[in-house]
């Protein structure tokens, strides 16, 4: 994985946020509680390893009570840097992958979308190319094992319409078939510890990065703690999905039941 290399500019951002916590009387854990993110995210953007977007500092002056004083300082200290090159990390761990594991509870996982629904969902025809060139991985020679697990809502949930949705549940039996894609269903539910939708990408040499999506996007991290947290997460939903077999009769159902 890339190395994460602080800038001039997201030091001087984390050490302004870490002192109107500090000054607030707040723990990381607890600043993360109210921003909606994990105490790792507090701990990059402290720590300078992250650029975090105009909203989140938003999100922090809203969690600290100081009107705009974070915003502006995002506007005079981060908007004019550069991403680190770590942010790259994620397409970059996807694309190299040995193993992926994802978990989607709104929407199909974008590696398994078929073109007409990623084209209900995208904003133009360059970022339906983009998407379409990211799944090419599953038809390299040595493509990684991809295990998926989908909440059942995602079978019912209107994209594009009946004929994007019989087309995409066709396409999830397609590719359900081939040997590195293992396609799981999990039972509408709750599932303790499971709460949003992530994708942890590990390499060869065991390295893991993953992507833990947030209200406003999401956010990348290598953070042990977090990539443990996915596994263990991922686990869970495996424990509770039904079995492959059973997944694609599951879909095939809806298929003919709903969309055909």
């Amino acid at each position: 994985m890339a190395a994460r290399r602080p800038t001039r500019q997201t030091i001087s951002f984390g050490q302004e946020v870490t002192r109107l916590r500090n000054e607030a009387g707040l723990a990381r854990l607890e600043l993360a509680k109210r921003a909606a993110v994990s105490r790792s995210y507090i701990a990059q953007v402290e720590n300078g390893t992250t650029r975090c977007r105009r909203d989140f500092a938003i999100r922090l002056d809203e969690a600290f009570g100081t009107g705009t004083t974070l915003t502006d300082a995002w506007d005079d200290i981060v908007k004019s840097s550069a991403y680190p090159k770590f942010f790259a990390d994620f397409p970059q761990a996807e694309a190299s992958a040995a193993f992926l594991r994802a978990f989607e509870n709104t929407l199909v996982y974008g590696l398994l979308q078929n073109e007409d629904y990623a084209r209900a969902l995208l904003v133009d025809d360059a970022a339906v190319t983009a998407r379409m060139r990211r799944q090419s991985i599953l038809n390299d020679d040595s493509p990684p094992t991809l295990c998926v697990v989908l909440d059942e809502s995602v079978l019912h949930r209107v994209v594009g319409g009946r004929e994007v949705m019989r087309s995409q549940c066709e396409h999830l039996l397609a590719m359900s078939t081939l040997e590195h894609v293992k396609l799981q269903i999990a039972p509408v539910a709750y599932y303790p510890g499971v709460h949003a939708p992530f994708t942890l990408a590990t390499q060869e040499n065991g390295d893991e990065v993953v992507y833990l999506s947030t209200l406003n996007g999401g956010h990348t991290s290598n953070d042990p703690a977090d990539t443990l947290y996915a596994s263990k997460a991922f686990a869970t939903l495996q424990a509770h999905a039904l079995s492959v077999a059973d997944s694609r009769n599951l879909i095939r159902k809806v298929l003919k039941e709903r969309w055909s």
